[in-house]
């Protein structure tokens, strides 16, 4: 691959936040990411921030792992919260957000030439970091399409796949985009692979918190995998509308968490000293803070759902963890890249289209309902107006 093909595989025009509307209309909603004032960080946040800030010098710079007293504190948390022990010492560091993190993490598990197993939906970075890094992709699909059954990778691709090679396989559970929530029996079947081929396993848990009702989430790290096999990603970005501090933290062996100490390095040094301080109030919300934000999201996505159920075309499956949709529109008389940019110029709305999250999702689109739930509401029937009217007979 020359410098210009890699540097093309980046694409970042339709990537989340990226997208703006070419004329005067305003944005009415960008369902590309979340909104943190319909959905505000959890109290503490500014008071955390702010003594950090107070604090001048001693919190301004950290090691590149991260300040020791908070690598202690969520340590603790983490190890709680996923049910396995976390080593603060050399299993866990502070990532300059979730998405550095994996960055991180695939810099320092593939080499050029190195094939990667990505899942097709999947967050859309997976393959344009793997791309960037000269890896080489083996897809696998996720069969998500039938609410009526579990979500889940192909078996039998996955173990070709590990058969052919593949060092390292990438997912995100909570899934993003389709909001997926991979079973513990599934995710048990993953790690006998896993384990059969010595396959290492990097899975970004971002929204692991945001679980609907009547779904139960299991941690792979706790679920049987070698410890020396698996690198978790965590952090409160989403969830707890944190995003804007740009704080995460990996969780893994201490091999590979060395050489991405040393990738951070000279990457960014460190996450910023003041906003590693946002880990304090972390897992440590008011009673009943994230039950409500649950709820909130939850009846959200039903109403969402109940509008896109009804356009026909391959459906919508409900949001089992995460704050996704990803529904498959009918066939229509435009493709959806153009309906994409008519919903973007012509009345403000903002949607990413499936072909971010895997080349054969061309019928896809995105929504992040992390919104204002009347202008959620408001920008949905806009989106299913206009398919109605592009809808082939």
């Amino acid at each position: 691959m020359t410098t210009l093909d890699r540097f093309a595989k980046l694409g970042i025009e339709n990537a989340p936040g990226q997208q703006q509307t070419r004329d005067a209309v305003p944005v009415l909603m960008d369902f590309s990411h979340g909104d943190v004032d319909a959905f505000p960080p959890p109290p503490g946040t500014v008071e955390a921030f702010t003594a950090a800030f107070r604090a001048g010098a001693g919190r301004a710079y950290s090691p590149y792992r991260g300040h020791g007293d908070l690598l202690e504190s969520t340590a603790a948390k983490i190890a709680g919260f996923t049910g396995a022990p976390v080593d603060p010492g050399d299993g866990l560091m502070i990532t300059p957000g979730t998405q550095a993190g994996l960055f991180l993490a695939l810099a320092a598990l593939v080499e050029a030439g190195d094939k990667v197993v990505i899942v097709e939906p999947d967050y859309f970075a997976n393959r344009k970091i793997v791309n960037f890094l000269g890896g080489e992709i083996l897809p696998v699909p996720l069969d998500f399409t039938d609410p009526s059954r579990p979500g889940r990778i192909d078996l039998d691709q996955l173990d070709e796949a590990a058969r052919r090679g593949a060092g390292v396989l990438v997912l995100s559970n909570p899934n993003n985009p389709t909001g997926v929530v991979y079973s513990g029996d599934h995710l048990g079947e993953i790690t006998a692979i896993a384990e059969k081929y010595g396959m290492f396993v990097v899975v970004d848990q971002l929204y692991s918190r945001l679980i609907h009702p009547g779904n139960t989430f299991v941690h792979l790290r706790s679920n049987g995998i070698s410890a020396d096999r698996c690198l978790t990603l965590l952090g409160p970005s989403k969830t707890e509308s944190l995003s804007g501090f740009r704080t995460g933290v990996a969780v893994g062996p201490p091999v590979v968490l060395k050489r991405m100490e040393q990738v951070l390095a000279i990457h960014s040094l460190r996450t910023a000293g003041y906003n590693q301080a946002v880990l304090e109030v972390w897992f440590d919300e008011p009673d009943g803070w994230l039950d409500r934000r649950i709820a909130d999201h939850h009846e959200i996505m039903r109403e969402l759902v109940s509008m896109f159920g009804d356009l026909g075309g391959g459906g919508v499956r409900p949001t089992e963890g995460g704050s996704y949709l990803f529904p498959e529109l009918p066939p229509l008389a435009m493709p959806v890249a153009e309906l994409v940019d008519r919903l973007r110029v012509d009345h403000g709305v903002v949607v990413t289209p499936g072909t971010e999250f895997g080349p054969r999702l061309r019928n896809s689109i995105r929504l992040n309902f992390s919104q204002d739930r009347r202008r959620a509401v408001q920008a949905a029937t806009i989106i299913a107006d206009l398919v109605r009217e592009q809808r082939l007979r």
